[in-house]
């Protein structure tokens, strides 16, 4: 299994990310992409708990993702199963297996600050906080997406499933966006990574 998290999460970590897999009986899967989320965590007969991480994220996107998963575990089974998957029981269990991993020798130095602000009160997904999100992007390995902020207003793009947007004006956090083949108006979060297909006439 070392070997493995080796080739996915920074050198520093491997042991720790090691020593929480084994104490907590699980069996971690990476997959290739899922275009909806990064992993996911689920309790499985006998005991096993099996992790899913996409293999495509940058080592710091994978080891984030892997802790929030690990966190599910230990909040549902220092809590029970009733409590809301992203509360207060799971933030409080994810700032707590995270916070080993912040330093230096782990996270380049102008993530540190980004990462320790998101962990004062980590979101369901790192990808809704837009700054930390748009920090990770610059490891990523090169790609044609573009941000949804990125783009002009006017402009026309295709997001993962195919369907066919045209940006709008931005309402308080998010941007409507209007599909084109229905006309029905969409939000988007500003970080979301869509193909960008011609700019505004």
């Amino acid at each position: 299994m070392k070997h493995i998290l080796e080739k996915y999460i920074p050198t520093h970590a491997v042991e720790p990310v090691f020593g929480l897999i084994k104490a907590n009986n699980i069996h971690l899967k990476i997959v290739n992409e899922r275009k909806t989320r990064h992993g996911d965590y689920r309790s499985l007969p006998g005991g096993v708990h099996q992790i899913t991480v996409n293999a495509s994220l940058n080592e710091y996107r994978f080891l984030i993702t892997l802790v929030h998963e690990i966190a599910h575990l230990v909040a549902f089974e220092h809590f029970g199963r009733q409590i809301k998957p992203h509360g207060e029981e799971w933030k409080r269990c994810f700032q707590k297996l995270m916070l080993p991993f912040i330093r230096p020798e782990i996270f380049p130095v102008q993530l540190l600050p980004l990462i320790a602000r998101h962990f004062k009160n980590p979101k369901a997904s790192s990808d809704t906080d837009a700054h930390l999100s748009v920090a990770l992007k610059q490891f990523d390995a090169e790609n044609d997406k573009n941000y949804i902020f990125e783009i002009p207003q006017g402009g026309v793009f295709r997001i993962y499933n195919g369907r066919i947007f045209k940006k709008g004006e931005r309402r308080v956090k998010r941007y409507e966006c209007v599909e084109v083949k229905t006309g029905r108006i969409y939000l988007f979060q500003p970080n979301a990574e869509v193909e960008l297909l011609k700019t505004a006439n």
